[in-house]
């Protein structure tokens, strides 16, 4: 999911990491299913001076966010800790970031999207930094790096909800904006590990935390350039009321359970988590890094980012009928990622399997986040998503903190081939779902409102509300 930072939800991996109809523009006025039109009815284009500011933002924290995963396991490793060391220096982000969220989506729903992610970006820009001093002066001690990661886990806990709102506001045509934010977040991936492995070869693990910190400053000025649309809703409930917050996340539960192919998705991707992506992420890491240095490694990420590039265009080109369906045959490639570093093959293999990988993941990601954009009414739509982000990542630390210890136990190559033959397992049951793999595009039905079909919810056409600068 994809999946903010190295995080990964059914709608971004990424980032993992990485991190999923919208609000309208204007007079938020609906024509059709995925498309909004601004005062003057006309449709507006993907490419705007706001969009590509957005672009922008969204491409320069992904470089940093990829980044991370090589200054983690160099700098950690460099300091004689293990694997399971860099596992829970990642669990804490996550643990952080998917037990907030769903809070992170209430407040993105009742205040301005835009400031808060503003000044989750300049949170995290001050932690990133303070990081890089941390191991610029060799004081590394492990419970300070997982207070940092818990911190960044909070700041993204607050960002990440306005992510899914921001799209729609911003495009009419969501699948292609999606579709090129996942080309410029993989085009960052791709460059991100090779730049840190790079300068930890050359400098330090600090100097690319230093890196990650200055991507936060960019972003967040980038947003705050940023014109959003105002949106309107009548009888909006008072911020400061504890009932009425209550009330907000109450109601975006519901939203979210009346769906079932939302909550489908999300209950299998528990699963992916614990399984597949949870160790994946660490063990990689530290197996290429111990075997074959962070160069290897920074290759290795390179070669997913560039898969994921690929499988960008594809989202951007094909407009299957089906989403999901589609989406979930292409996580069939992602069992080449972790099978070739627990076969123990060279790098070349090891590269080949991440690009393909990469390219599944990436277009999966695209049909999900636009299946969530354009199938859920706009005014609740930061809390589904901040349900679907919290539900698909509930269960990654708990894969990322197992790591360690399982691959003390069994091998790191042993858990890495399993968590290969589960990544197999995850597709072929979300497939077996009719309400997931039946779930048809809305603009395909050529209706206002999405029908009721395989268990979804008829969604009411989404209601507007103000937001508060």
């Amino acid at each position: 999911m994809t999946g903010t930072s190295s995080q990964s939800s059914p709608g971004e991996a990424a980032g993992r990491d990485d991190l999923v109809a919208g609000a309208g523009a204007g007079a938020g006025i609906r024509v059709e299913a995925g498309a909004e039109v601004g005062d003057g009815g006309r449709a507006r284009p993907v490419w705007s001076r706001d969009f590509a500011l957005f672009f922008v933002a969204r491409a320069v924290a992904r470089l940093g966010d990829t980044m991370l995963p090589v200054a983690l396991a160099a700098g950690l490793l460099q300091h004689g800790y293990g694997a399971g060391a860099v596992g829970l220096a990642m669990a804490s982000t996550a643990a952080a970031f998917a037990g907030l969220v769903v809070f992170g989506g209430v407040i993105a729903d009742r205040f301005s999207t835009r400031k808060l992610m503003i000044g989750a970006d300049l949170v995290r820009l001050g932690t990133q930094a303070l990081a890089a001093v941390l191991f610029y002066s060799g004081h590394v001690v492990l419970w300070e790096i997982c207070v940092i990661g818990l911190v960044n886990g909070v700041a993204g806990a607050v960002f990440q909800p306005g992510v899914a709102s921001t799209v729609p506001r911003l495009a009419s045509d969501v699948q292609a904006a999606n579709g090129a934010i996942r080309i410029a977040e993989s085009a960052a991936q791709l460059a991100g590990p090779a730049a840190a492995g790079l300068l930890v070869g050359f400098a330090s693990p600090g100097g690319v935390f230093a890196a990650h910190a200055t991507t936060y400053g960019v972003s967040a000025l980038c947003l705050l350039l940023l014109r959003l649309p105002p949106l309107i809703r009548t009888g909006a409930p008072d911020c400061t009321a504890t009932g009425a917050f209550k009330a907000d996340l109450v109601e975006g539960w519901r939203e979210f359970r009346a769906r079932t192919w939302l909550w489908g998705v999300i209950a299998v991707w528990c699963l992916y988590m614990i399984a597949v992506w949870g160790p994946t992420v660490p063990l990689v890491a530290t197996e290429v890094v111990q075997q074959h240095g962070p160069r290897a490694y920074g290759l290795i990420n390179s070669a997913l980012g560039a898969g994921t590039v690929v499988g960008g265009f594809l989202a951007l080109r094909l407009r299957p009928r089906r989403m999901l369906r589609a989406g979930a045959f292409a996580l069939f490639a992602f069992v080449g990622f972790p099978a070739t570093v627990g076969a123990g093959f060279g790098v070349p293999a090891m590269a080949a399997g991440a690009a393909v990988a990469g390219a599944g993941m990436s277009f999966w990601g695209v049909m999900w986040a636009t299946s969530v954009q354009t199938q859920v009414p706009s005014d609740v739509l930061n809390r589904i998503h901040a349900y679907d982000v919290a539900g698909s990542l509930a269960m990654m630390p708990v894969g990322q903190a197992l790591a360690g210890p399982a691959a003390t136990a069994l091998g790191a190559n042993h858990v890495l081939l399993v968590s290969a033959a589960m990544s197999l397992v995850v597709p072929t049951v979300l497939l077996a779902v009719p309400a997931i793999r039946g779930l048809i595009r809305a603009d395909a039905r050529g209706a206002d409102r999405p029908h009721a079909q395989d268990g979804t919810a008829d969604a009411a056409p989404g209601r507007t509300h103000p937001e508060r600068r």
